[in-house]
């Protein structure tokens, strides 16, 4: 029986670490509001509803891939959507961001968490994976995601944005019984969530640990990273991981450590706080990384782009297991036209250094 195309694509030879002719390229919030179609869409439908419909969520992303000619698609959705089933109310206030109307601020709170049985509420989520997989061209590889549990904890505890994230943190260095059990409860519902992704047709799953940044290495080794470690680990045997956390450098080698206990191929997501190649020290050479271009660079100028683009493919070197990204999101300032500079800079920049070191 032959492989799937997507298999041999550019992004899942560059996650085994096996080489690859030119270093392959997506992006994170590679749909959204920097987009005028897009933005139009929102004028008659609300994010969750979006979100909640298949057909316009499958659609808004392989748009976009074909736009953008990027070398993978990753589902649109948000990460807390999983959090309404498990007993806590949604809603996406205009320019505010997410809400959570019934946090849960005290240990006693955390039994309202509802354990997630089964990801029948969840279905559009599923159904999205497959009507995107479906549409998508047989060689490019489809990303499935869900928040880490530390964000999704910090988020149901603090209920919206933080600058500080103190709820959540005293909560955690207060009752760890209180903290370990809630953390357990959202990293089992993770995993059922992702598995059912990649069961959809998924074929690598990013974790998003987009608050993780605000803890130092003892408290996330402590109170977080045994947790992302059993995501990891309940994942379908085989299919790529990619841990992404922002804002904290130092914690490289602990996103690194989660993968230890796995032999699936592991890639560490970079933010644009350290260089990539002292992040790739830091995480060791048997991980691939993913990034970590800053997306304000997105809002200069082509060549600027272009010039920020080659720092980063240097400091790669051409090494395998590199995926090119941002270090975070595309911002809803960024030019259409700078993001698909950017995605040409990089497929010809690249290449010209691979061909220049096969010469050499």
């Amino acid at each position: 029986m032959s492989k799937p195309a997507w298999q041999n694509s550019l992004i899942m030879r560059a996650a085994r670490r096996e080489p690859v002719e030119r270093t392959p390229v997506w992006l994170m919030r590679q749909a959204g509001r920097y987009q005028a179609d897009y933005r139009r869409l929102r004028e008659k439908t609300s994010f969750l509803e979006l979100c909640k419909t298949p057909d316009l969520a499958a659609e808004v992303m392989l748009s976009t891939v074909e736009r953008l000619g990027v070398d993978a698609a990753i589902i649109f959705s948000d990460l807390l959507l999983i959090l309404e089933p498990m007993g806590l109310s949604l809603d996406f206030a205009a320019d505010e961001g997410p809400r959570l109307g019934n946090p849960i601020r005290e240990p006693a709170d955390v039994d309202r968490l509802l354990e997630l049985e089964s990801i029948e509420s969840l279905e559009f989520v599923i159904e999205t994976v497959r009507k995107t997989r479906a549409g998508l061209d047989p060689a490019l590889p489809l990303i499935g995601f869900a928040g880490a549990p530390f964000t999704l904890a910090a988020y149901s505890i603090e209920g919206g944005a933080s600058r500080d994230y103190r709820i959540a943190k005293k909560l955690m260095l207060s009752d760890a019984g209180a903290w370990d059990a809630m953390m357990a409860r959202l990293a089992r519902a993770v995993t059922l969530y992702l598995n059912a992704q990649i069961d959809a047709g998924a074929q690598l799953a990013q974790i998003f640990d987009s608050w993780a940044g605000c803890l130092g290495p003892d408290d996330y080794r402590r109170h977080v990273l045994p947790h992302t470690r059993s995501v990891i680990e309940g994942l379908r045997p085989g299919v790529p991981a990619i841990h992404f956390a922002v804002g904290n450098p130092a914690l490289l080698p602990l996103l690194s450590e989660a993968f230890s206990q796995s032999d699936r191929p592991a890639i560490v997501g970079v933010d644009w706080r350290v260089r990539l190649d002292d992040a790739w020290t830091a995480i060791g050479p048997n991980r691939a990384i993913q990034g970590n271009l800053d997306p304000v660079v997105l809002l200069t100028d082509p060549p600027t782009i272009r010039r920020r683009a080659k720092e980063i493919l240097d400091q790669a070197a051409g090494r395998s297991g590199h995926i090119f990204n941002l270090g975070h999101g595309i911002l809803p300032q960024t030019p259409p036209e700078n993001v698909v500079a950017l995605v040409e800079a990089v497929h010809e920049l690249n290449s010209k250094v691979r061909t220049r070191r096969k010469i050499d």
